[in-house]
């Protein structure tokens, strides 16, 4: 994805030995109906959605699909309180979807192609296969290496056996997706289901980089990406026969599960709204820039300027003893030059910028960091563009909007949820208006209810809308 290339970058350059990122999500157990989630299997994969009425949906759901597979099992299927759209498998036969990708899902059919297109990867055993593959190719990197005397060697054997790995990677994938459908036919679906689920997924990925816009990097993501392009599934899914064959949707039945659902982080991640970021748990927020865009995951917040500049928020819980701008001085490496102590929020705050020497091209980073009970926050600032001495310190005197959050601003904050409303007597542009975004509301809308123009939305019965 865009946002962990992003992350990769902002670790390269705004190096420094003693930020080191802190979670700001405390775990919680979690439940589908009567059955807990293991532990072990949560701290992989993170916590499950609160609504048994959901979970038990989709459990359903699963285990129609899996009765139809003829794997052993026994399977457990969970939705993970995750709004970033995605589903995959662990070991001992649990499988997940994301509430991002039920937001996407149109009709129980969709639903089951996802689990289908998972259960397929198990019955294959491609994730053991995909590692036997790697360990192969790293060994055998190593030993070129050896043999030849020569790194550069070794270097290139691995390039070679990684495209190789892409390659049966994607092969995998395909392979996924044709047992997918013959699952979800056997459990009496449509057969297309699995052709329409990947053009909703396409239509949320262009969404997605018309929101963060051009990177440097999207020439090279596709070329080394494990995964087969949407283009080249549904390609593939014309030459199988079972997806034209006819069977059930269950469209009412899943939109009816899913009204009122999150479509939001979880409390325990805190809210995006607009410019600002706002946390009810740990009681904090701040506004950047008004041409920013923000990026909330588990571990930060990153920020995108509109000169591609970059901000990446966190929070700590380790303790940070004496005064901020000392321990700046003492424990940042490179160490920052102009440290100033300061206040933000009326707590103790520290501000510095990373070396630049005598050459003005580089670079302006600048680190703030603010005192957060024993621990600290801290904004990691950059900007690259020509505008960059200007724009740091615009910069910067926005990550001084820091504050702690009110019991009334807490109470205030609640997630964005999911409605399914009716198309009679409303507009697509009545609708767009009501979603509550700053822009792009009607791509928004057409993306949620995977159609391309508002005439196809309003020909549904039923529409998907975000509500706050």
């Amino acid at each position: 994805m865009v946002f962990r290339s992003f992350l990769a970058l902002l670790a390269l350059l705004f190096a420094a030995s003693a930020c080191s990122t802190g979670s700001n999500t405390p775990q919680t157990s979690s439940a589908r109906g009567e059955e807990t989630l293991p532990p072990q299997i949560e701290r992989e994969v993170g916590p499950v959605y609160t609504s048994r009425t959901l979970q038990a949906f989709v459990d359903r759901v699963g285990q129609k699909v899996a009765k139809e597979s003829n794997l052993p099992g026994p399977f457990h299927f969970f939705v993970l309180d995750d709004p970033v759209p995605n589903a995959h498998a662990v070991s001992s036969g649990y499988v997940f979807v994301t509430r991002g990708l039920l937001a996407l899902v149109d009709d129980e059919a969709e639903l089951a192609a996802a689990f289908g297109h998972e259960l397929g990867h198990i019955e294959k055993k491609h994730a053991a296969k995909r590692e036997r593959v790697r360990r192969d190719v790293t060994d055998a990197a190593v030993n070129a290496a050896v043999v030849s005397g020569s790194v550069t060697v070794g270097k290139s054997v691995a390039r070679e056996g990684l495209l190789a790995l892409r390659r049966y990677s994607r092969d995998q994938e395909l392979e996924a997706d044709r047992l997918g459908v013959s699952y979800i036919v056997r459990a009496g679906y449509r057969g297309d289901a699995m052709t329409t689920l990947i053009e909703k997924l396409q239509l949320q990925a262009r969404l997605e980089d018309e929101l963060m816009g051009p990177t440097p990097d999207s020439d090279d993501r596709s070329a080394l990406s494990t995964h087969p392009g949407p283009e080249q599934r549904l390609l593939a899914l014309r030459l199988v026969d079972l997806n034209r064959r006819p069977g059930t949707s269950g469209r009412e039945a899943y939109l009816a599960a899913i009204d009122g659902m999150s479509v939001d982080d979880a409390p325990e991640e805190g809210f995006v709204r607009g410019a600002s970021f706002l946390h009810p748990t740990m009681r904090l927020g701040f506004t950047a820039l008004p041409d920013f865009r923000l990026f909330n995951a588990h571990d930060g917040v990153l920020g995108v300027g509109r000169d591609r500049s970059l901000l990446y928020f966190s929070c700590s819980a380790g303790d940070v003893p004496g005064r901020l701008d000392e321990w700046m001085r003492n424990e940042l490496k490179p160490t920052p030059t102009n440290i100033q102590a300061t206040e933000i929020g009326g707590a103790e705050a520290a501000i510095g910028s990373k070396p630049r020497g005598s050459d003005t091209s580089l670079a302006q980073i600048r680190y703030v960091l603010v005192r957060r009970g024993s621990g600290i926050c801290y904004f990691n600032l950059l900007s690259d563009g020509p505008d960059r001495d200007r724009r740091i310190e615009a910069m910067t005197t926005a990550a001084r909007s820091f504050h702690s959050l009110s019991d009334a601003q807490v109470a205030a904050l609640e997630p964005f949820r999911l409605g399914v409303i009716s198309s009679a007597g409303t507009t697509a542009a009545a609708l767009a208006a009501r979603m509550p975004y700053r822009d792009h509301q009607m791509e928004r809308l057409l993306t949620l209810n995977g159609v391309t123009d508002p005439a196809a939305l309003m020909r549904l019965p039923q529409i998907k809308i975000v509500r706050q």
